[in-house]
This record gives structure tokens, C-alpha cells and sequence, in this order.
């Protein structure tokens, strides 16, 4: 059974959204009015899908999810009153997987979580590679156990970086559009744009890159898209 947190310093907003919850056969849900007691939860307990609040008062929702990155791969939504394309991409930079900007409905917050669990759920149930492992220069990248390597090294990544990374591990020498790579990872029911995929590749390749701001694996190809080259060498 699917079990939520939800992080917001608003009780009143948090009992109406665990009515609505409920309502739609969520039954354990999780609360925090701080990002103190939040984590004491995520080190208790799993989670399907968790709802962060951009604003707390003992850290900001951002520092919060990087927190929890160190322990889960979990999907982050959050909630907010920030709208500038800045601050959606903040949220995306330190692990988010989506956001939803106040004042909204409940229903779109019921609507955004049942997308990211089918999502997950779907990843999961649909993810039998034929190879399992794949190496590639200084990279090597093993799926069944969700661990990629440089030179040896493993370097972690959360569950929607690998999911990325894994399609191009998969799809070496060929040319991928934004909107055909955020339709494949996040599926068509996901709400959010190509931003998002171009926030995600930057992260990959801080990881992977021995120069990120000049790359050499996952290059840009002007007007066509991205391209995974993989590398033949080590770094020096």
C-alpha cells in the first residue's frame, strides 16, 4: 500500500489535504510542520511519493530534499508560491520531480501523485533489460542493481538520473529530441516541459563529464537534439 508524507508548517492545509487524500483510498499518510520532524520520518519509513513545502521554518523545502536524496530516490513534489522558471529549476537541481505552485486544488494535487506513482510502479514492473550491464570506457553501468561506475568508482544518482541515464547507456550513438526523451522517461501524463530534461542532463553530466562545461559523452547537437557517445578511454 502506497504511503505519503506531507511536509507544510499550514495545518489547515494538511488536514484538507489528508481529507481529500483519503477520500481517494489513501489511508496512510504521513505529516510534518518541519523539516526536523520530516526527516525523522523518511529514516523511519518508506515512502511512495512526498509533498515538500518550499517555505519551513527551521530550513528551506530545497535543503530538505537534498537531505533525503542522501537516503531515497523517492519521488519530491513541491508545493510552492514561487513561480519564476528560476526557482521551478532550483527545485528540479537538488533532486525534485515535479513542482505544484499555490494556491491550487486538491484534486491537481491527487491527479500529480497518482501520476508519479503509476510512473514509478510502471519503470519498475517494465524494466527487464535484455543486457544488464553495460561498459563503456571509464563508465560501467549495471542496471539490475540500479549502481554506475567511473573508473571503478560507484557515483550515486537518484532514481530519475538513472532512469535518464540508463535510456542512453541503452541507446548509445543516437540522437534523442527533448520531447521524445521527457515523453519516454516521464511518460505522457506528466505535467512539466523539456526544461526539465535539459536540468536533468546537466546533473548527469557534472557526474559523468570529465569537463561538464565542454562534453565529450553527452553532447548537444544544435536544433537535432542529444547524443550519448560513449566513452572508449579512462580519464586521465
Amino acid at each position: 500500500m502506497d504511503r505519503l508524507l506531507l511536509v507544510d508548517d499550514e495545518i489547515g492545509l494538511l488536514e484538507m489535504l489528508c481529507t481529500a487524500l483519503k477520500m481517494e483510498d489513501f489511508n496512510q499518510i504521513d505529516t510534518a510542520t518541519n523539516a526536523e520532524d520530516a526527516l525523522d520520518l523518511v529514516y523511519k519509513n518508506e515512502y511512495s511519493v512526498i509533498l515538500i513545502d518550499v517555505m519551513l521554518p527551521d530550513m528551506d523545502g530545497y535543503q530538505l530534499c537534498g537531505k533525503i536524496r542522501e537516503k531515497s530516490s523517492v519521488p519530491i513534489l513541491f508545493l510552492t508560491s514561487r513561480t519564476t522558471d528560476l526557482d521551478v529549476l532550483n527545485g528540479l537541481n537538488v533532486g525534485g520531480d515535479d513542482y505544484i505552485t499555490k494556491p491550487f486544488k486538491p484534486l491537481e494535487v491527487i491527479a500529480r501523485i497518482k501520476a508519479n506513482i503509476r510512473r514509478e510502479k510502471r519503470y519498475r514492473e517494465s524494466y527487464q533489460p535484455e543486457i544488464s550491464e553495460y561498459r563503456y570506457g571509464y563508465i560501467t553501468v549495471k542496471l539490475d542493481e540500479h549502481q554506475f561506475f567511473i573508473n571503478d568508482k560507484e557515483i550515486h544518482f537518484t532514481e530519475k538520473e538513472f532512469q535518464v541515464l540508463a535510456f542512453f547507456c541503452q541507446n548509445p550513438n543516437r540522437i534523442f529530441s527533448l520531447n521524445h526523451l521527457y515523453e519516454k522517461i516521464w511518460g505522457f501524463e506528466s505535467i512539466g516541459d523539456t526544461n526539465t530534461v535539459m536540468v536533468y542532463i546537466n546533473r548527469i553530466r557534472k557526474k559523468i563529464e570529465e569537463n561538464p562545461k565542454d562534453p565529450k559523452v553527452l553532447i548537444n547537437l544544435r536544433g537535432l537534439g542529444y547524443k550519448f557517445i560513449p566513452p572508449k578511454v579512462a580519464f586521465l
